[in-house]
């Protein structure tokens, strides 16, 4: 017996050498004893008693931990000890579960998790994954163990009432499990009903989490429901608190005497401001005043809204979580209550206004010979439209038709020089509804980037570019002021080069030698496609090759505008980092010491994150109200350009209302097609066909689901190319 006795420790001890090997390479994953024998390649039943009691020996001694029915896992203790394959970052979560690790700097691929490998964790989550081991020619995987911020608490969804329970099922496609509901929870919520809900527990294992429904919206369909349900899946609110509104009637309107003769004094200075015809607010002036020598006094007025707004107000905490405006279709959803934003903060003509302004001396190549930044007081002499100051750029006739023509000479100038420099000519098309009394969509365009939009966005990048080159540019005996910047990273080599073989097969190419070799003929690329069929799909894939502009104390200046220095000085009234640079130019300019930097970092951080959440929101009001324009057009044809392929088909953008929609690649009944995705087309396997991007189509509208703001479309014939 005790032969026996000792061979089996013996064996025992080759075993748990094994054993721990395969737990510590797959360290998230739980392995039973018979899967564990299958891996060593043991079949006999005496050697798989003994490798069950190793695990259980392997359990006492806190190597591993149990799971559900009778697996294990590797104990999370041994796993951390083994830091540097651990990495942080936010998980992009497709719809059939599995997620990509977004890492913050491109220093890095995007990991992939598998579905199984996720943790629990949602779309925008900030996570702590542990990478498997790399794996030549293969993109980095790992699997989340931490789960370290949630992107969002509330979910907006439509309720399925069952017997027992109910079921949640996400507005967001990109979160792939429904909410269990119990009955009791539901809180008078009826079947079909959009709702928010919060989860309100998730066990280890299970694949759905439970949740109670928390606010009522109303059925799906209703133009209020939906709007409300793109605003609050993005943690947006379309109204403020009694509090906060009670604190801003308190705001007096009347501006105190001491107050306007603290100011420099631009009330009898030619002064106007140029927005859409449709704008309610108004936060930037630009003022004119000739001077000797062919030169020129300009002035950037921007609303002091840091003057009605002090830090801590409960408005100011309010501004910051919000930390923007969101512009839906229908409506604009303000950072500030309307007080503030659409009345004493607004720069309406004729009225006192106080303002935070940049004031330059130029000539007429655009030169800066002088500049000034302080408080001011300004009075508006007229108030302009894009359309109407275009009309007089072109016909050099109309109200103050010199001082427009004047500004226009000047801004063209400064964008001259900008490119130049190397600033990219990015181009992007705006789509605008025209709404009836119910907000329903008639018709649709496509808003014009004119030269009186650009007079207006050169002077507001002249203003923001010298206020960070001011605060930015320290003497080198000088420690570098706490600041906000606008930034922009270089783009990374992979997707500049993915992107130039894309263009070569349409006919086009870069040079990607030098950043202004690249600059350079990226902007004749936008020139020499102008007007083409495939301008629009070149233009956003170049915009999407490009890193994203984010907020940071961290100054690497602007890769697509080519500035050194950037920041955003000119819209206080809609974005809470323009308000922050305001109260730290001010605080500046009176000689007063750096702020704390670790707390503009995490402002900054918090600024960007919103302000993606408000493009997102943006975006999917244009796609709800783009299918609500097509839904009563089931069976009507239109001309259209192949924008995408994937795998489930071929994307197609209309021309004229630039509705996107899919051709599922199972109506293509003419021959088996298969993706060329390296190509970006699908071939026809017996003839040959190929249906490639840029390509114009007709199509005919088959199918619109509203609730998805998804549109299927069908080729109107066997497809020709």
């Amino acid at each position: 017996m005790s032969k026996r006795k000792h061979k089996n420790n013996n064996f025992n001890s080759v075993y748990q050498t094994a054993i721990v090997d395969i737990f510590t390479k797959n360290p998230y994953q739980y392995f039973n004893y018979k899967q564990i024998a299958s891996k060593l390649d043991v079949h006999g039943k005496e050697e798989r008693k003994i490798i069950a009691k190793t695990l259980e020996l392997l359990l006492t001694s806190n190597m591993l931990v149990r799971g559900n029915r009778g697996k294990y896992k590797l104990n999370p203790i041994h796993v951390e000890a083994d830091s540097s394959n651990i990495i942080t970052g936010r998980l992009n979560m497709k719809q059939t579960g599995k997620a990509y690790l977004i890492v913050d700097g491109g220093e890095m691929d995007d990991v992939f998790i598998s579905a199984n490998n996720t943790a629990h964790a949602l779309n925008g989550d900030l996570v702590k994954v542990h990478l498997f081991p790399a794996r030549r020619g293969k993109r980095p995987e790992g699997r989340v163990i931490e789960i370290l911020e949630r992107h969002k608490i509330n979910f907006v969804g439509t309720i399925k009432i069952a017997k027992n329970i109910s079921f949640f099922i996400p507005d967001d496609i990109s979160m792939p499990m429904d909410v269990l509901i119990p009955n009791e929870n539901l809180h008078n919520a009826k079947n079909g009903q959009k709702v928010v809900i919060r989860i309100t527990e998730w066990h280890e294992n299970a694949l759905n989490p439970f949740g109670e429904v928390i606010q009522i919206l109303g059925y799906p369909g209703d133009n209020e429901v939906e709007m409300l349900s793109i605003l609050i899946d993005q943690t947006f609110y379309n109204t403020f608190s009694d509090e906060v509104e009670k604190e801003a009637a308190a705001i007096p309107v009347q501006i105190p005497e001491k107050e306007l003769l603290s100011r420099r004094d631009f009330r009898q200075t030619f002064t106007i401001t140029i927005d859409p015809a449709d704008a309610k607010d108004f936060d930037d002036a630009i003022s004119l005043k000739t001077l000797d020598n062919n030169l020129y006094e300009i002035g950037i007025h921007i609303a002091d809204v840091s003057y009605y707004i002090k830090p801590n107000t409960l408005i100011d905490k309010e501004a910051y979580n919000r930390a923007t405006s969101v512009y839906l279709v229908d409506r604009t959803i303000p950072m500030l209550p309307e007080k503030l934003s659409n009345g004493i903060c607004s720069l309406s003509p004729h009225e006192d206004k106080l303002c935070f302004s940049a004031v330059f001396v130029l000539d007429e190549k655009g030169k800066v010979h002088k500049q000034w930044f302080g408080k001011t007081v300004i009075n508006s002499d007229r108030r302009f439209n894009y359309e109407e100051v275009q009309e007089i750029i072109e016909t050099k006739k109309g109200d103050y038709a010199e001082e427009i023509l004047l500004f226009d000479k000047i801004a063209k100038a400064l964008r001259k020089e900008r490119f130049e420099k190397g600033s990219i000519n990015f181009h992007s098309e705006e789509v605008k509804f025209i709404l009836n009394e119910q907000a329903k969509p008639i018709g649709v365009y496509v808003k014009e980037n004119t030269d009186s939009h650009q007079l207006i966005e050169d002077f507001m990048l002249l203003a923001n570019r010298k206020v960070a080159e001011f605060v930015g540019k320290q003497p080198a005996n000088k420690e570098a002021k706490a600041f906000v910047y606008r930034i922009h990273d270089q783009p990374l080599e992979e997707k500049i080069n993915k992107f130039n073989e894309f263009i070569q097969k349409l006919g086009y190419t870069l040079q990607l030698n030098t950043r202004k070799h690249l600059v350079d003929s990226m902007n004749a690329l936008f020139e020499t496609i102008e007007g083409k069929g495939e301008q629009n799909l070149i233009e956003q894939l170049a915009i999407r090759t490009m890193q994203r502009a984010v907020y940071s104390t961290q100054n690497i200046g602007h890769y697509g505008l080519a500035f050194k220095h950037y920041t955003h000085f000119t819209s206080p009234i809609r974005r809470y980092p323009d308000l922050m640079v305001h109260r730290l130019l001010e605080r500046y300019l009176d000689g007063k010491p750096s702020v704390n930097m670790e707390e503009l970092i995490v402002k900054c951080k918090h600024s960007t994150e919103m302000e993606q959440r408000a493009t997102e929101a943006e975006r999917n009001s244009i796609k709800y109200k783009q299918a609500e324009y097509l839904v009563d057009k089931i069976g009507h044809t239109f001309d259209g350009l192949i924008s995408g392929v994937s795998k489930w088909g071929i994307w197609v953008e209309l021309k004229e209302s630039k509705c996107e929609g899919m051709v599922s690649v199972k109506t293509l009944t003419d021959d088996f097609y298969y993706i060329d995705e390296d190509n970006y087309r699908y071939i026809g396997q017996h003839s040959g066909k190929i249906i490639r991007l840029g390509d114009n189509v007709r199509v005919k509208v088959k199918k619109v689901d509203l609730a998805k703001k998804q549109i299927d479309f069908q080729f109107v014939t066997d497809y020709q190319s």
